[in-house]
């Protein structure tokens, strides 16, 4: 079969490699679309320390069950489905606890077992035997589907933020995961969304989508006031850092209202994971912060039944499709702007 084999910083190619084998209680699937995380993007472009190469990236995906070898699967050859990537061990104390996204001994896929930029996935048996496979009704689009991953993630860091009506939401980074944060917000019954990006191309595309205001950051400063006049000098109730920039999280502090909520959900460079902070904002203020890893099973669910019912527009979101043999050109596509969430068919 045809795979992108990640080797290293900025080392990916297109290669004929062997069909997976299945060992006894497993799954393979057939790819129909995988979308393309900032994961990916990050770790073609710096190493990530957790992936040894080669190894087949590629975790948010949809398929068809092409082979089985485990007849308890709940699932059968030929049905479509999405998996629950986080293989946990199931005993640990985040385990009990239900946090498995939090697991001391969690292994996922594209980490430690071959990912889905690839004709073909293998599903380990941990995973089967866990039922985490889920059946796709046959009307949703296979890149649709495949949205479930980062949208449970998304939905991890909501469970914590407890959006409700009464909340003014800003999110900071407007690529695909801070769309999902703006449409997660508005399901949720925010009164006001409000987007700040530094990239125009970025805030042009996010106008399609029920967002009640854009703010450019210019770097001058001035987007700072201009969320204060959109929210009435008050500030912000909520708000979520959707990019990896440590700037940006010194912002949420400066912006946020007072007893408000920050998420910082976008990792800092593992290079250079610092931020300066303006701690004042946390005790005069009474702010709380929250951060949010991955997604439990049950966010994964419920951005199952977000996708499929058709409440979350995942046709607007994925607005570029392309063969693996250019899974390459969606890197720059997605540091440019000119692409929200990119879906790779295989």
């Amino acid at each position: 079969m045809q795979a992108a084999v990640y080797r290293g910083k900025e080392s990916i190619s297109i290669e004929e490699v062997a069909d997976p084998k299945l060992a006894a209680g497993e799954l393979l699937i057939e790819v129909e679309a995988c979308t393309v995380c900032g994961v990916d993007l990050r770790t073609y472009r710096h190493g990530d320390a957790k992936i040894t190469p080669p190894r087949i990236l590629g975790h948010e995906f949809s398929g068809r069950v092409a082979a089985s070898t485990a007849p308890d699967a709940g699932v059968a050859l030929g049905d479509r489905v999405v998996m629950y990537i986080v293989i946990a061990c199931n005993r640990c104390v985040y385990c009990q606890d239900g946090r498995a996204n939090l697991c001391v001994q969690r292994t996922t896929m594209s980490y430690h077992h071959d990912g889905a930029f690839a004709r073909y996935v293998r599903i380990p048996a941990a995973a089967v035997a866990a039922r985490q496979v889920y059946r796709v009704p046959e009307a949703i689009a296979p890149e649709h589907a495949a949205l479930c991953e980062p949208l449970g993630c998304v939905l991890n860091a909501h469970g914590r933020l407890n959006v409700g009506f009464r909340d003014t939401v800003v999110v900071i980074g407007a690529g695909p995961i801070g769309v999902m944060h703006a449409l997660a917000a508005r399901l949720r019954g925010a009164r006001q969304v409000i987007m700040v990006e530094t990239s125009p191309e970025r805030l042009e595309m996010a106008k399609r989508f029920p967002i009640d205001a854009v703010v450019h950051n210019d770097g001058s400063g001035g987007h700072l006031a201009e969320v204060q006049r959109l929210t009435n000098g008050m500030g912000p109730s909520v708000v979520i850092v959707a990019c990896g920039v440590a700037q940006a999280q010194a912002d949420a502090l400066e912006m946020a209202g007072k007893g408000g909520r920050v998420e910082f959900f976008g990792g800092l460079p593992k290079t250079k994971p610092f931020a300066t902070l303006n701690t004042n904002h946390l005790h005069y203020k009474e702010l709380l912060i929250s951060g949010s890893y991955s997604e439990k099973r049950s966010d994964f669910e419920a951005a199952m039944a977000l996708i499929f019912s058709g409440r979350f527009p995942a046709a607007e979101v994925v607005t570029t499709k392309l063969p693996l043999a250019r899974l390459c050109e969606a890197f720059p596509l997605m540091e440019q702007g000119g692409a929200l969430k990119v879906s790779i068919s295989p």
